[in-house]
């Protein structure tokens, strides 16, 4: 199994990850074991979706930051999922 990520901070800046175990993967991040959101303050884990392996969520994490529009980032949270075919 693989899974995409987003966090959010309390400035609504988002990340966006893949990893095989998001528990451990969002500790990391809280603990500021992450260059890339060290400085991201109050993260909170907002949404995960679930992909039958690495390979696939990789693909679509870096689909999704290509995009770089925080509207369409906020709208899948609202939505609950990410609508990307694979």
């Amino acid at each position: 199994m693989g899974y995409v990520y987003i966090l959010k901070d309390e400035n609504h800046q988002f990340y966006i990850g893949s990893t095989i175990n998001v528990e451990n993967r969002f500790k990391a991040h809280l603990n500021k074991q992450t260059q890339t959101t060290s400085r991201m303050r109050d993260i909170k884990l907002v949404l995960k979706q679930e992909y039958p392996n690495i390979q696939i969520a990789r693909l679509i994490e870096r689909r999704l930051k290509k995009m770089k529009r925080k509207d369409y980032i906020e709208k899948i949270i609202e939505d609950g999922y990410i609508k990307m075919a694979y």
